[in-house]
């Protein structure tokens, strides 16, 4: 194989390592947007529902985020939960390479005060009694909590859950989780594969995944020291054309799915996981991409889309990209959604409006980034369907109650379907097509 198409490989399958460890660093230096900066092994809680200052891919505007980067490489960290009477959250624990190796919450665990060590792989040291054991299966993992926030009015319960949730570590040495990338000379369009052979060394992926990761010591991400700074022109080359091509294989993936009245739904979307199911995983063949190589394409195309995601039986997620005609979504038309009756979930339901090709949210005149079961003031009829209106301009009508605001251009609205019932996840169930009205 030339060395252009090993960089377009190295690319698709090093991405997620890229991209989620780029935003490890990025949540430990300087936060995002509401939440604030935080060192490992601590949470940092948002105390707002996310908005368009919170730039990261497709966020969610349903819940409050309490997010810790966690390092178990000194040993193990202890995780304490607080008792939510019953109310929704989700604590989801990815390892550097985006697979979710674990699941704490109403679905997985139950709403019940709990305590869980998250240990290094192969830990075999002693365990507290009423404590649960989370693998990690890297060094560094990510927690991701959310917590069902239904409004401002709602936020001073849920700073009382935050406020529960701990982590205590048990290393005293000093270390440094993520190390450093050696990028001093590295020329700009050569920097990301500097980041993964550097990464590549630090977090070892599985061991059937290793083999593959052979094939790239043509290009230099298996070397002990940078080969990128001053490399021989042919292969600077080759890596800039193989990331150019990896970056159209991805976005190509992304838009492929197969789609129901426009829509990807795609509970098995995260299912890239084969190796490493902990506590609140479903380990079985149905939640497993059982081709590997397959696998590496879903989970590049997970990060780019919808990084840190959760696996379908927790939510699924539906983005869509044309209205019933097939024709690209655009702020220059007005769009109506229908539903017969709420979706078919255990935990709620929403729409996210979203930029392209961002993923952003996107600023409007109401405020409103999300509308869904528990937006206040959504029109129903009797029997109970409704109706959604999606557009740049406020309706003429000048009723905002089921209006979504989107921008002046392209977008890409995100349906999230929380604890979805069999239905959505046997593709018994299907969304509505947008329609264009204006």
């Amino acid at each position: 194989m030339d060395r252009a198409a090993l960089a377009a490989d190295a690319y698709v399958y090093g991405y997620p390592l890229v991209a989620s460890l780029t935003e490890v660093g990025r949540f430990t230096r300087e936060g995002m947007g509401a939440v604030p900066a935080t060192p490992f092994n601590r949470f940092g809680h948002a105390h707002r529902l996310a908005g368009p200052d919170d730039t990261f891919v497709s966020i969610n505007n349903d819940t409050i985020y309490s997010i810790a980067q966690v390092d178990v490489g000194g040993g193990p960290v202890r995780l304490a939960v607080p008792d939510t009477g019953g109310a929704y959250y989700v604590l989801q624990v990815i390892d550097a390479w985006t697979n979710n190796i674990a699941y704490v919450g109403r679905r997985a665990s139950g709403t019940g005060a709990g305590t869980f060590l998250i240990v290094p792989r192969g830990y075999t040291g002693e365990v507290p009694d009423d404590t649960a054991v989370i693998p990690a299966s890297t060094s560094v993992v990510t927690i991701v909590g959310r917590l069902a926030c239904d409004g401002p009015a709602d936020l001073p319960r849920v700073e009382r859950l935050q406020n529960g949730l701990r982590l205590q570590a048990q290393a005293t040495e000093d270390r440094t989780p993520l190390p450093p990338v050696a990028a001093t000379g590295v020329p700009e369009d050569l920097l990301f594969f500097e980041h993964l052979r550097s990464w590549l060394a630090a977090f070892p992926p599985a061991v059937p995944d290793r083999a593959y990761q052979e094939r790239f010591r043509p290009i230099g991400l298996l070397d002990a020291d940078p080969p990128y700074a001053d490399p021989p022109a042919d292969l600077a080359d080759a890596l800039v054309e193989g990331a150019a091509q990896g970056r159209a294989k991805i976005e190509h993936a992304s838009r492929g799915a197969p789609t129901v009245n426009g829509w990807q739904i795609a509970p098995h979307a995260f299912d890239y996981n084969v190796d490493f199911l902990g506590p609140g995983t479903r380990d079985s063949p149905q939640w497993k991409i059982s081709d590997r190589l397959t696998g590496y394409l879903a989970r590049a195309v997970a990060a780019r889309v919808g990084l840190w995601g959760n696996h379908g039986y927790e939510a699924v997620y539906a983005p869509v990209y044309v209205d019933g005609d097939g024709a690209t979504l655009s702020g220059a038309h007005a769009y109506e959604l229908r539903f017969p009756g709420p979706p078919p979930v255990d935990a709620f339901w929403s729409l996210t409006m979203y930029d392209m090709p961002d993923y952003y949210l996107v600023p409007n005149p109401i405020d409103r980034y999300s509308i869904g079961d528990r937006t206040p003031g959504l029109r129903r009829e009797p029997e109970g369907a409704f109706t959604l209106r999606v557009s740049h301009s406020r309706p003429a009508d000048g009723d905002t109650s089921n209006w979504l605001p989107a921008p002046p251009g392209a977008f890409r609205p995100l349906m999230r379907l929380y604890q979805p019932r069999s239905e959505i996840l046997h593709g018994g169930y299907a969304l509505p097509p947008l329609i264009k009205v204006a």
